[in-house]
């Protein structure tokens, strides 16, 4: 649906240039949203399709151990769309200090992510509001090292960016200039606390979300805490229990149609097209997710069953797999030291999962061997294929 764009141009100077930059009005649109019962019909699958998804989670064995390599494969697939080439198993080998051949600094980015989403999680879990305090914090974990730490983490952009392009004059977009950052995002940030009116919770992170990526606050990992701020809002505002939603994948999958959505939005105000993708996205995905999360319970029990067939052996095996669950890319060390079995009895355990076909070993060494739970990789690995 067209409309008036929901902003306005100004025409700023930037390195030896003068270019028009954009200025977003403050959300909710205006005119409101166009309701059609398709678009309705949407989000309530939307609704439903989380509401799915979280009850999942009251059915996991052990939902830690689970989302631990939820928010690895999420944290992988928003660093790619910047151009990370980190893999899932090059996160957890860097992880586990066991580094050759792997993509040191983009494996170090892709680390950062991991940091700053369960920095938001637990300040939101210990009362702290959504927002521009919390947001700036994230930013500071998501830079704090490598190749991000010279973008001022933590602190809005004092300076003119912009999107696509070798510079200003043949960029695809350029945000707000560097003073009308803060009442951007102050106003985004009235609007994710319900004011000046209450927004249900699924259209408020796809508003949220155009708004964010529009501004582009920070110097960078706009994309990636733009990314972030959808799952925040899901569980602040208690539609998930667990941070079970990540929309990465499908936002990589749909990649242009994704930026010409954004764009469609900023220049002729269609912001029912974009809702019908992010609808469309969070159901698909979700979906997605509760496939992967009853994979991943149904792989757990029939292992289980299998190692329970060893006799004696049983007991220790099981440890060491449930140790595996958590952490499906280990060393015989860092199983000894997480199990509190001895190493010998690690090895043996090993063994045994070896012979059932459970793990593999993939180093082919006789000191620091490194295992892989291979199905278990299969499965989350959906998706993040370089």
């Amino acid at each position: 649906m067209k409309r008036k764009p929901p902003g306005r141009y100004v025409t700023v100077a930037t390195v030896g240039e003068k270019v028009r930059a954009y200025i977003p009005l403050p959300l909710p649109p205006r005119p409101a949203i166009d309701w059609s019962a398709t678009l309705r019909n949407k989000f309530d699958q939307a609704l439903l399709a989380l509401g799915r998804l979280d009850s999942v989670t009251t059915l996991l064995p052990d939902t830690d151990l689970f989302l631990y390599m939820y928010v690895r494969k999420e944290a992988v697939l928003s660093s790619m769309i910047e151009g990370t080439q980190s893999s899932l198993s090059d996160l957890l080998l860097y992880e586990l200090d066991q580094q050759p051949g792997v993509p040191l600094d983009d494996a170090r980015e892709v680390s950062q992510y991991v940091a700053a989403l369960r920095h938001g999680l637990r300040r939101l879990e210990d009362g702290f509001p959504l927002s521009l305090r919390l947001l700036r914090e994230i930013h500071s974990v998501l830079l704090s090292h490598g190749r991000g730490s010279a973008m001022a983490p933590g602190e809005f952009r004092r300076t003119q960016n912009w999107i696509g392009g070798t510079r200003p004059g043949n960029a695809a977009f350029v945000p707000p200039p560097p003073e009308q950052v803060l009442p951007c995002m102050s106003d985004l940030e009235l609007f994710l606390q319900d004011k000046p009116e209450p927004t249900p919770v699924v259209l408020k992170a796809a508003l949220a979300h155009v708004q964010f990526e529009t501004i582009h606050p920070f110097l960078d990992g706009n994309g990636r805490l733009g990314r972030l701020l959808i799952t925040l809002l899901l569980c602040e505002q208690k539609v998930l229990r667990k941070p079970m939603l990540y929309l990465s994948l499908y936002f990589k999958t749909h990649r242009q149609y994704y930026y010409e959505l954004l764009n469609r939005v900023r220049e002729d105000g269609d912001w029912e097209a974009w809702l019908d993708f992010f609808a469309e996205a969070v159901s698909i995905t979700a979906t997605q997710a509760v496939d992967s999360a009853q994979q991943l319970v149904g792989l757990a029990n029939q292992d289980r069953e299998r190692i329970s067939g060893l006799g004696r052996p049983a007991a220790t095996t099981l440890r060491v797999h449930r140790a595996l669950l958590e952490r499906p890319l280990a060393t015989a060390g860092w199983l000894a030291r997480e199990t509190g079995i001895s190493p010998a009895t690690v090895n043996k355990s090993l063994a045994h999962l070896q012979r059932l076909g459970i793990v593999r070993e993939i180093t082919a060494q006789k000191r620091n061997r490194l295992f892989k739970y291979t199905r278990y990789v299969e499965i989350m690995d959906q998706g993040t294929e370089l």
